[in-house]
This record gives structure tokens, sequence and C-alpha cells, in this order.
């Protein structure tokens, strides 16, 4: 009997020595520095911010980043701003004269200027006249070290552009090209409705329990998740694609690149990594509707509708310098407060759905344009170097 008890005592000994040293064990971070008092508190403070009312049909969730664009002309655009503006290289100036929507010649990306164009034909009809300068280029124009330039792009980093954010053309058209989709990831509504279809049939408990990325290495924010997926890939699947400038296993981080995999199919997994990418990341929106827990990477590029996502009630943020073993601790967090990740996986895609429909899109067109208009301090000309825009099938 002595030789037994000390026998399952040297066992139990070498079982707790081998799971303390396990490096995917998710109890470690928790036994050594836990935060998931902070990580409580944070989910609870986040419960009490309100929702936003749609009115007259338009939601009103992301009115707020129309404010604050708009606040270093509170006195009003000069034409002169303007001007200096569409003086930016490959930009491209707009106007609305008498309902009607003209461009001038040059747009460096024709396919996003389709995007774009199709929600001012939109709703060219409600606005008033003006003229505009967008930038179709991924990288905002307007750093804050320069003039102050009331330049339109898709994505910024608030605290360093004085860019204007309008909703991205990839709603419509000119959307990132991978190879499961040459020509851009597709209209808004469509890729909505056959995401959602998709999801619908997962419920939570069919889905895989890991943390779950496919991308191209456009940033080093995303090596520590790739690199935890090597080390515990039963824990996270997270690999490195091949894109355009993919040259070599370098590339991909020492590794060969791995398949892309459909926007439908991140459905499958319960835990979903979003990263920037050159500037804002276009997958957010979509991985939403997966009705799977969005972990977001970072907190500096946005796009439009970013600000009415909460942290906490609609996502979990996770910092740009998060390690491997912070985002493992995190991921132990929420497998072991499931109803908590499952009520944020839920919020989050009910935001989305709701309040980012393709009607919202053009509601917000209409505000930000309207707004700017009556910023202008100059009356608005018909420039005969610019065409007529007309309505062009995608």
């Amino acid at each position: 009997m002595i030789m037994i008890s000390v026998l399952l005592v040297v066992v139990a000994v070498v079982t707790v020595a081998a799971v303390q040293g396990d490096p995917c064990s998710l109890g470690q971070w928790s036994s050594e520095g836990n935060r998931w008092e902070e990580y409580l508190q944070a989910a609870e403070e986040a419960r009490e911010v309100e929702g936003c009312p749609r009115v007259d049909g338009c939601s009103t969730c992301h009115q707020a980043t129309i404010a604050r664009d708009f606040a270093p002309w509170a006195g009003g655009i000069a034409r002169e701003e303007v001007e200096e503006a569409a003086r930016v290289a490959r930009v491209t100036r707009y106007q609305v004269v008498n309902h009607t929507l003209y461009r001038s010649d040059d747009c460096m990306f024709p396919f996003r200027c389709v995007g774009i164009e199709h929600f001012l034909l939109e709703v060219v009809h409600r606005l008033p006249d003006l003229e505009m300068v967008v930038n179709v280029r991924d990288w905002p124009q307007a750093d804050k070290r320069g003039p102050k330039l009331p330049i339109f792009s898709f994505s910024k980093v608030a605290a360093q552009h004085w860019d204007i954010l309008y909703p991205a053309w990839a709603f419509w058209a000119g959307g990132p090209a991978i190879g499961l989709h040459p020509r851009g990831l597709g209209r808004w509504d469509l890729m909505s409705a056959s995401i959602t279809s998709t999801a619908s049939g997962l419920p939570w408990e069919a889905r895989k329990p890991q943390g779950f990325f496919r991308g191209s290495r456009t940033s080093g924010e995303r090596d520590p998740l790739v690199l935890l997926s090597r080390r515990c890939p039963g824990i996270v699947d997270a690999q490195y694609t091949k894109n355009q400038g993919w040259k070599s296993e370098k590339d991909t981080l020492g590794k060969p690149p791995a398949e892309e995999v459909s926007l439908e199919n991140h459905c499958s997994y319960q835990y979903l990594f979003n990263y920037r990418g050159v500037a804002a990341s276009f997958r957010l929106k979509h991985l939403f509707l997966c009705r799977s827990l969005v972990l977001h990477v970072g907190s500096d590029w946005e796009e439009f509708f970013y600000p009415s996502l909460v942290p906490w009630l609609h996502y979990v943020p996770v910092p740009a310098e998060a390690d491997q073993q912070e985002i493992l601790g995190l991921l132990h967090f929420l497998q072991e407060h499931e109803p908590l990740a499952r009520r944020i996986a839920e919020a989050g895609s009910s935001l989305v759905a709701t309040h980012l429909t393709l009607e919202d899109v053009s509601c917000y067109w209409t505000a930000l344009l309207t707004q700017y208009a009556a910023l202008l301090t100059f009356p608005v000309t018909r420039d005969p170097a610019m065409h007529r825009v007309l309505p062009t099938k995608t």
C-alpha cells in the first residue's frame, strides 16, 4: 500500500509538472498573471452604453464620426482649401450641380470610383451643390503634420490625419481582390446574405473552439498569432496566404503560403481575429455577420462605422502589441466565460446587421455631403473640364 501511495504521488507530481510546462496550456496565463477581473469589469461597463435608434429609416449610430471629422472646419471650408486638396497627386474631384454628378477625368482605380459613384448617384437628387476631393487609395492623404486639407478617404488614424471618412467603395464594387474573389469581395448586400445564411446553419456548439485567421502578411502585428498557431495548432488556426507581392516563403514567415478561406467558412470557428492591413481592414464588417466572436487587434485605423462598435460590448479588443502569451490568456478567458463570449458575438452581429445595411450607407453619404456642402463658403459653379457621371453596370 505504501508503494502504491508513493507511486500515485509521483505520477501526480509528474502530471502537474507536465501541465505547467506545456507551452499551450491555457491555464498558464490565468495562474501567473490573471487579468480576468479587468476583462469582466470592462465587459460590465460596456453594457451600460446606450444603443442608437433609427430615425426616418436611417441609423444614427455613425453620426458622431461626421461631427468629429468636420470639427476642424467649424468656421467653414474655403475655396482655397479645396483647391489645395485637389493638387494632391492622383486624387479625384467631384461636383454636384443642380442634382447632377460630375467628375474629373482621372481616377487612379476606376472600379473604386464605380463603387463610390453608385452611392453618389443614388443620393444626388437630395444633395445641394458641392465640390469635393476624393482619395481612392488605401492610405489617407492629409497628414496632421501638414496643412488642413478637406480630402475624403475611406480610412485613417483620427489622431494623425485630417481626412474626412466616407463609406468605402467596397460596399458596392472595387473591394480587395483575392484568389476567391478576383474582382473584389462583391456587393455588401449579397455577401451579407451569403454569410448570414451560412452562420444560421452553424450553431455555436458546432463551431471549432479555436481562434482563426487567414490573410497575407501586410503587417507584423499578425506575426504573434501566426507563431502561436504553429506552436499550439489545437488552440489557434492562423496562417499566412500569398498576396500580389509574395516572392518567397520569407513573405509568409518562413512557411509555404496557405490556401485562402472564404468568408463563409470563417463561420466554422468560434473566435475570429481581425487585423488592419495597409490601412483599415475590409473584412471586419464581414466577420461580424458570422455570429462568431470578433477579436479586433489594434485601435488606431478605422472606417466610418468603427466608432459605433464598443469594445467588450460588440467585440473583444486586443492590443496591437499583444504577444503570444497575452493572446493565449485571452482565449482561455473567453473559453472559461463562454456565455459572455456568446453574448458579445451576438451583440456585434446584431449591430452590423441592423445598422450597416446598404440603406445605412446611403443615409451616411447623404448626411455627410449635406453637412459638408453647408460648410463651403463659396458658390459652386460647373467646371466644364469635368464630365457627367452616368450609372454603370457592375
